[in-house]
């Protein structure tokens, strides 16, 4: 059973594209674009790209998997998205999310999530906590 409703994963899997924040050695934070997917199989989000393995993103999930994700859009009568927290752990074999990206992959296990706009209105956050950094 995934921790996502099934509205979400249906905007989930509309969506190609989110916000990934990563804590940098000096704990400042660093955000970058990244593509991802759903995987329904582990109920995680797995991002992946083009020389993943030595991007800033992969070496900052490596010292510290502390993550958030978001993933929005405004293209319908009003803002829509979904903010996920979590433990990331950067794997270097893995399964490459899409064709022509490499196989180093970041896996996020969820440990909170906060929707709007998509299971309610616009500025109502639907929010929750799915898991412990414990468990990861």
């Amino acid at each position: 059973m995934s921790s996502f409703t099934d509205k979400e994963i249906e905007y989930l899997t509309s969506q190609r594209l989110g916000r990934l924040a990563t804590l940098s050695a000096d704990g400042s934070p660093h955000l970058t674009v990244a593509r991802f997917r759903y995987n329904p199989e582990l109920d995680t989000i797995d991002i992946g790209g083009h020389n993943m393995g030595q991007s800033k993103k992969y070496r900052d999930i490596i010292r510290d998997g502390r993550v958030a994700f978001v993933v929005d859009d405004s293209g319908v009568a009003w803002p829509r998205g979904i903010e996920i927290r979590g433990q990331a752990e950067a794997l270097g074999k893995s399964e490459a999310i899409m064709p022509g990206f490499v196989s180093e992959v970041i896996r996020i296990h969820l440990t909170h999530i906060v929707g709007w706009g998509i299971e309610s209105e616009a500025y109502q956050p639907n929010s929750r906590k799915v898991g412990s950094l414990s468990s990861v």
